[in-house]
């Protein structure tokens, strides 16, 4: 995604947006910060519920506009907790306790 993309998703989303401009706000931060670590990292820090929420706000799909795995992925804790447990969908259905997370390294 380009900064010009981006800009326009964020700019559509602000302004079709009505409610709790918080859950804006966070939708906004989830877009921001999966561009650089990625989906699958994201998928480890929200539930389905709230990415959908978040994907509705934005008009989005998360893995049309994100990379699957950013650049800054290996600062989570939960991304490298896969690393080690090898099934990332269990991660991600909770079937593998411990390991889902938003903590990041420096």
């Amino acid at each position: 995604m380009t900064n010009d993309e981006l800009v326009n998703i964020l700019d559509k989303a602000i302004k079709n947006f009505k409610g709790d401009l918080t859950t804006l706000e966070s939708a906004i931060g989830m877009l921001v910060m999966g561009r650089h670590f990625g989906w699958r990292v994201v998928l480890l820090i929200h539930d389905k519920t709230t990415i959908k929420k978040y994907e509705k706000i934005l008009g989005i799909n998360i893995r049309e506009v994100m990379p699957d795995v950013g650049v800054l992925a290996n600062k989570s804790y939960a991304w490298k907790a896969v690393q080690k447990v090898g099934n990332f969908w269990k991660a991600v259905k909770g079937e593998i306790l411990g390991v889902r997370s938003p903590e990041t390294t420096k």
